[in-house]
């Protein structure tokens, strides 16, 4: 019997990097991610056996190809289909979800520039996503159903920790870049091709942690020191990508007790000065499983 040749096997580590940079309460602020390169690709490198754990490898190949440091690290998911990265061969990723607090160096790019139809809170956006659906739903067959869940068409409302299962429906009707069935001038819709299936990956952080701070206080790993109940909600609202009722909000952050006053204002806002507040550690380390609770807006 003849045997065949195996194919080429190899593994690396992948990290998305997230931020949403200095807080401020500008309502078109977004999240951010840490990317180079052209095609677009996220901090990555072989798996190497200097590294102590694979979480270490992931911090030292972040430290080593954008300087910065990371925080919250956590495992993402593995990615291992054959031919994923248009070779013949099996290509492993090992991804990661990071978050630091931005730099004005460069490296960061718009994570709703790579990903348009995320950011609800802008008209652009939810008109592109009219316009998705309706390109979807020409050729849905019997997937109207899945179109409608995950676009928050019609009566459903719109779920942001559902991103990577948007952007897979994308892809499978030819509707990104990266997709083979893409066809000619689909980045001007949908936005810019990244290496490999690094925007699949990217997808799949902002869904996780989009979800993650539903019960993990992770947002407080981007926020200075102090900072105003309006700017912890800005950066709220731009992890998620919709607005969020203020009343509402500040009811449930108060009621977890997550934050406690400080005795100095800002008046960054140009207004009235505005208390600002700091985050509660002993808080956390009480309610390790708490989070920012942020309810589930309805459709626009």
């Amino acid at each position: 019997m003849t045997s065949r040749p195996a194919a080429s096997l190899h593994a690396d580590l992948v990290a998305v990097v997230v931020s949403v940079g200095a807080a401020s309460a500008s309502a078109d602020q977004g999240p951010m991610v840490l990317a180079a390169g052209d095609p677009l690709h996220l901090p990555a490198g072989p798996l190497r056996t200097d590294h102590h754990s694979l979480q270490n490898g992931a911090r030292a190949f972040v430290a080593e190809q954008t300087g910065h440091t990371l925080g919250f690290v956590e495992q993402l998911y593995t990615f291992a289909d054959l031919g994923r990265d248009g070779s013949a061969g099996r290509a492993v990723s090992i991804s990661y979800l990071g978050l630091t607090r931005a730099t004005a160096d460069a490296g960061w790019r718009d994570v709703y520039a790579l990903l348009p139809w995320e950011d609800r809170r802008s008209e652009i956006s939810i008109a592109l996503c009219r316009s998705l659906v309706r390109e979807l739903s020409s050729g849905s067959g019997d997937a109207t159903e899945r179109i409608e869940h995950l676009f928050g068409d019609g009566d459903l409302p719109w779920r942001p920790e559902l991103a990577l299962q948007r952007y897979e429906l994308l892809w499978e009707a030819g509707l990104v870049a990266e997709s083979p069935t893409a066809s000619a001038g689909v980045e001007e819709l949908t936005g810019e091709r990244m290496h490999s299936d690094h925007r699949r990956i990217l997808a799949t952080g902002l869904s996780r942690l989009r979800s993650t701070i539903q019960y993990r206080p992770l947002v407080f790993e981007l926020m200075p020191p102090t900072f105003t109940l309006g700017e912890l909600q800005a950066v709220v609202e731009a992890l998620v990508g919709t607005g969020l009722h203020k009343q509402n909000f500040r009811r449930s952050v108060e009621q977890q007790a997550l934050v406690e006053p400080t005795d100095d204002t800002s008046r960054a806002t140009g207004g009235r000065p505005a208390r600002l507040y700091r985050f509660r550690r002993e808080a956390i380390a009480a309610r390790g499983q708490v989070g920012t609770k942020v309810p589930i807006p309805r459709s626009r």
